[in-house]
């Protein structure tokens, strides 16, 4: 595990960020006295996360857009104070933009790609978050586990964005959930179809009945779309059953060779 990272916490000098005409009042409006933060972020994204291959080229122009304001709105869904695991966290997205907008809140970024990791512990360093922010390298279920160096981990939220449909998001996540507290995934046009279409497969990992949330109304057009999933029940995982042996000491069903 990375974290907490132990540099020295500084923060990027106060300045007058500069933003997109079209994305400055929401911004202003998402990040309120740390604008100078997010735009520190914004121009890391720009630069080193194209460079590093996280963030398209083509993406650079529309960071702001496309990725910080949609994910600063999914802060209103979550708690005071409120731990949050963020799942494929990638080049940060949603976790490293939540931690910048609500300092009130400790996050974990989960991410299992080296090149992807060392971006998130120097973004972090960077930015001055190394109090409230940490980076775990590895997959959820890794996380959930735990490992020789760390306990398993939890929180009382649980984020998501553009990693995999929603019953296997469910899968890795909910494992990761307090009871109680919920999973908050980001997710566009298709949202209310994998509602339809995945429920039932929630309820049996533990979920309650999955809802359909819009954040940022009134501040972002198209407003952004999330799935929330309060975990109810705590599932056991299923043990998969070793192969039976006959009495001569083979495998039934196999053909005793070697493959």
């Amino acid at each position: 595990m990375d974290g907490p990272v132990s540099a020295a916490e500084e923060r990027p000098a106060p300045g007058a960020a500069t933003l997109p005409p079209e994305a400055a009042e929401a911004a202003r409006t998402l990040f309120g006295d740390r604008l100078d933060l997010a735009a520190a972020y914004a121009e890391l994204l720009a630069t080193d996360g194209v460079v590093r291959g996280l963030i398209g080229p083509r993406e650079a122009p529309r960071i702001w857009e496309r990725h910080l304001l949609n994910c600063a709105a999914m802060a209103e869904r979550i708690p005071e104070g409120a731990s949050v695991l963020d799942v494929g966290s990638g080049a940060g997205l949603p976790g490293l933009v939540l931690a910048i907008a609500r300092p009130d809140l400790t996050v974990t970024l989960v991410e299992p790609l080296a090149r992807r990791t060392a971006f998130l512990i120097e973004a972090v360093q960077q930015l001055g978050l190394t109090r409230t922010v940490r980076v775990f390298r590895g997959r959820a279920e890794e996380a959930a586990a735990g490992t020789r160096d760390t306990a398993p981990l939890s929180a009382d939220i649980v984020t998501a964005r553009a990693v995999a449909a929603l019953d296997r998001l469910a899968t890795w996540c909910l494992p990761l959930v307090v009871p109680g507290g919920r999973l908050v995934a980001l997710k566009g046009a298709s949202a209310a179809e994998e509602i339809t279409e995945h429920a039932e497969a929630v309820t049996r990992l533990g979920g309650g009945e999955p809802e359909l949330q819009r954040c940022g109304v009134g501040i972002i057009d198209p407003p952004a779309v999330v799935i929330e999933v309060v975990r109810e029940r705590v599932i056991a995982p299923v043990r998969k059953k070793s192969p039976k042996r006959s009495r001569g000491g083979r495998r039934r069903g196999g053909s005793g060779r070697d493959r």
